[in-house]
C-alpha cells in the first residue's frame, strides 16, 4: 500500500529485510501440545517489548508453528498466503490487508512467485500487551474478547483478517515505525510503544467498521454508541452525538428497551468487568478505572448489585 514512498523508507525497509534472516528464529517443540508442534519464541532482543520485522522477497516457506506473542502482519506490497490451524484453511492476504494472530495460534507464511512481496510484522510481547494495551481496547467488546481468548484457552486458534484502506492513518503510522526501528536508539522502545497503542486503536476501529453490523434504527445506533463508549459516555454525550435533547433520549431508552440509561450503561460495564476479572491478572482497582468508575467503591457496589457477589469472590 505504501510502496510509492520516499527513499528513506525504502532504505529502512531494505535494512530490516536484511536483518530478517538473522532474527532469533528459535523454533522448539511445544511440550504441552502433545503432537510435536513447534513454538517460535520472541524474535527481538531480550530488552524489547515491541518490534518491527520485514520480509522482502519472492519466496518464503515458513514451517507451521505457534508463537508466544501477539503479532500483526501487513501485506505492505504484494500478496501472500497464510496458513491457519483454525478451520484448516489457507487464506490470501492481499496487498493492503492485515492478519492479526493470538499467542499460540497456528500459523505459517507462504509466498512463491515471480513478483516480490513485502510483509511487515509488528510483534508485541504477550505480557506487554495485557499490561499496557488492553485497557485502551476494553471499550470494544468484540476486540476485547479476541485479545482475551488466549487467557482462557491457550490454543484458541482465532485470527483477524482485515482490509486496511489506502487512506487509513495506519500506513503513515507504520512508515514512522519502520524508520524508527530500522535506526534504533536507546529511546526507540519509548517511542514505539505509544505508536503500537495508536495502531491497536485504529485497527479496532477498522474491525468494528468491517465486521460488526450497524444498527439502522436510532435506538440500535444509541445502543452501539453506549457499548463503544461505556467507559466515559453520559446522557448528554449521546444527545449531542445524535442531535436530540437529553430528556428525549432519557425517555426513549426505557420506552424501547425497558431499561434506563444508567441500567444499560451498568450492564455494558459489568459484562466487561467479568471478562477482565476472569481472564486477566489486573487488579480490581485497575479494572474499575478502565471501566470508567471514579473510585473502586462505586464499582464494588454496582458489581454486587448486578452479580449478587463481590468481585473478589469470583
Amino acid at each position: 500500500m505504501s510502496w510509492n514512498c520516499d527513499t528513506e523508507i525504502d532504505h529502512a525497509l531494505e535494512k530490516l529485510s536484511q536483518d530478517f534472516p538473522h532474527l532469533n528464529w528459535d523454533f522448539s517443540p511445544d511440550p504441552f501440545s502433545g503432537n510435536n508442534e513447534l513454538i517460535s519464541h520472541w524474535l527481538g532482543e531480550k530488552s524489547e517489548e515491541v518490534m518491527v520485522g520485514v520480509f522482502k522477497g519472492k519466496k518464503i516457506e515458513e514451517r507451521f508453528h505457534r508463537q508466544d506473542f501477539f503479532f500483526i502482519h501487513f501485506a505492505y506490497h504484494g500478496d501472500y498466503d497464510a496458513l491457519s490451524a483454525n478451520y484448516n484453511n489457507r487464506i490470501t492476504v492481499k496487498e493492503g490487508d492485515c492478519y492479526i494472530g493470538q499467542p499460540y495460534s497456528g500459523y505459517a507464511v507462504k509466498h512463491d512467485s515471480d513478483h516480490e512481496c513485502i510483509i511487515l510484522g509488528v510483534l508485541i510481547r504477550k505480557e506487554t500487551f495485557f499490561r499496557e494495551y488492553l485497557s485502551a481496547l476494553s471499550a470494544d467488546s468484540s476486540m476485547l474478547n479476541f485479545f482475551l481468548e488466549p487467557q482462557k484457552n491457550k490454543y484458541a486458534e482465532e485470527f483477524v483478517h482485515l482490509e486496511i484502506p489506502a487512506s487509513s492513518p495506519i500506513w503513515q503510522l507504520l512508515n514512522v515505525m519502520i524508520l524508527e526501528y530500522a535506526h534504533k536508539t536507546e529511546d526507540s522502545q519509548k517511542i514505539l510503544k505509544p505508536m503500537v497503542m495508536s495502531l491497536a486503536m485504529y485497527i479496532s476501529y477498522e474491525y468494528k467498521r468491517q465486521h460488526l453490523p450497524t444498527g439502522t434504527t436510532l435506538i440500535d445506533r444509541i445502543m452501539e454508541y453506549i457499548e463503544s463508549h461505556s467507559d466515559s459516555v453520559t446522557l448528554n454525550d449521546i444527545a449531542s452525538h445524535f442531535g436530540y435533547h437529553p430528556v428525549y433520549i432519557s425517555r426513549l431508552l426505557p420506552k424501547k428497551t425497558g431499561k434506563t440509561f444508567s441500567a444499560l450503561l451498568a450492564e455494558s460495564r459489568m459484562r466487561r468487568a467479568k471478562l477482565l476479572l476472569d481472564h486477566t491478572d489486573l487488579s480490581i482497582e485497575k479494572i474499575a478505572d478502565m471501566l470508567g468508575y471514579s473510585n473502586s467503591s462505586n464499582f464494588y457496589k454496582t458489581f454486587k448489585q448486578y452479580y449478587g457477589t463481590s468481585p473478589r469472590q469470583l
